[in-house]
């Protein structure tokens, strides 16, 4: 199971180095819920990316008295598959409008990740945001 959006943020405080941080977002990865094989589909594929990557957005209606959102992802590179559970424990448990005025950009820049991500990642990454955002948006529709 993933470390909260907050324990993150105050563990990659406590790194002091790059090298160090890019060990810990990896770890991030392999803590990610595995995606099942069925869901390495087109569909599921994140456009954009150089990396492969994949995405589920689900409404889970049973917390409380408003759905949230349940994501679940994968890569076939270690540091984009530590992105996506960060993107992931972020995102993961928020009602849809939480997700839409939820600003992933700001914290990458927060924490660094911005400058230390090579253009090709900090594209892909956009594109991981853009698909989460797609579907909350799809999800506040449908619950609308």
């Amino acid at each position: 199971m993933l470390p909260s959006i907050d324990e993150i943020v105050s563990n990659f405080e406590l790194l002091d180095d790059w090298e160090e941080r890019y060990r810990y977002i990896i770890e991030l990865g392999r803590q990610m819920e595995p995606l099942a094989e069925e869901a390495h589909t087109d569909a599921n594929k994140v456009q954009g990316c150089a990396s492969q990557v994949w995405l589920v957005t689900q409404l889970d209606p049973t917390q409380g008295d408003k759905p949230v959102l349940r994501l679940v992802g994968d890569s076939d590179a270690h540091i984009v598959r530590g992105l996506v559970a960060l993107l992931i424990s972020l995102y993961s448990g928020k009602t849809p409008a939480d997700a839409l005025s939820t600003d992933a950009l700001a914290l990458f820049k927060e924490l660094g990740l911005s400058e230390h991500l090579t253009p090709q990642r900090s594209n892909g990454v956009r594109s991981m945001v853009e698909r989460i955002r797609h579907d909350a948006q799809a999800a506040l529709a449908a619950s609308g």
